[in-house]
């Protein structure tokens, strides 16, 4: 009998996606890598079998619910099962609102919100019919930090922290476990896509990602531990737990210490020594 468990991830061709898959691959999974770039996603599946595991490449784009109906149409035709589902697929922008063109406001919510949705969707119905299963999606801090410059990046990340704590329960009662990663800044490769309103943003980006304070393979692998003891909240970093203690203690006195900061001349600079400190 064939024992391999069976993973799908979105983003997989670089990353987080791909350090996930690489993790997952270590613990001897097939692991369907998902993405757009399918040249990416070719290097990814190469480092996937010399890792221990074995898989297939999958072109989608996660802004279509077709396509991701045809990638768990093939997924499950392929290994009649799939144990997981990472929705890791997202991209990046920054910018105040009223600034931020609304092309801008629709590219990162069909990506960042309907994409993780259409994987819920899509897989949902499938794991119940099975009989279990686990799902990840890939959110940040910023979908409970809200920091000043990042509405639109900010508005689909605490979208997919919502969503996950309602399927928390909603799934429970079908062995499906939801777990919702919600990291700071680190090194990956969103910078390559990321959409901005003036050179702060830009520059603030840049600074924070590359002193991130952990790797994405060490976040991958946090995940995965996540997924193994069914947790729903992985907040990798230090300085994203103690933002969510903070906000959760006092949420007026929390925003009114940030509307406060944000109100003196010197908040950017401020932000761009804490991103050069790594305490974003």
């Amino acid at each position: 009998m064939d024992e391999r468990k069976n993973v799908v991830i979105t983003g997989a061709a670089s990353g987080l996606g791909r350090a996930i898959a690489l993790s997952l691959a270590k613990r001897g999974w097939r692991i369907l890598v998902s993405d757009i770039n399918m040249a990416g996603s070719k290097i990814t599946l190469e480092m996937v079998e010399k890792a221990g595991g074995e898989g297939e490449t999958f072109e989608c784009d996660v802004t279509k619910l077709d396509d991701i109906r045809r990638m768990a149409d093939f997924a499950f035709k392929k290994w009649n099962r799939i144990d997981l589902l990472v929705n890791n697929a997202g991209v990046a922008a920054g910018g105040i609102v009223g600034d931020i063109p609304m092309e801008d406001w629709h590219w990162i919510v069909n990506t960042n919100f309907w994409g993780m949705l259409y994987g819920c969707h899509e897989f949902v119905p499938r794991m119940k019919s099975q009989g279990g299963g686990h799902i990840v999606n890939v959110s940040s801090a910023a979908g409970f930090v809200s920091l000043p410059e990042m509405a639109s990046y900010n508005v689909t990340k605490a979208a997919i922290i919502s969503l996950s704590e309602t399927l928390k329960s909603e799934l429970a009662p079908h062995n499906i476990g939801i777990t919702v990663v919600c990291p700071t800044f680190f090194k990956t490769n969103l910078l390559e896509t990321m959409r901005y309103t003036d050179e702060f943003q830009k520059m603030f980006a840049e600074t924070a990602f590359e002193n991130g304070r952990l790797s994405a393979e060490k976040i991958a692998e946090m995940t995965v531990r996540a997924v193994e003891k069914n947790k729903l909240y992985l907040i990798p970093q230090v300085v994203g737990k103690v933002q969510w203690v903070m906000k959760r203690f006092s949420p007026s006195r929390y925003y009114k210490n940030m509307a406060f900061m944000n109100r003196r001349s010197s908040f950017r600079e401020m932000a761009l020594k804490m991103a050069r400190w790594g305490l974003t």
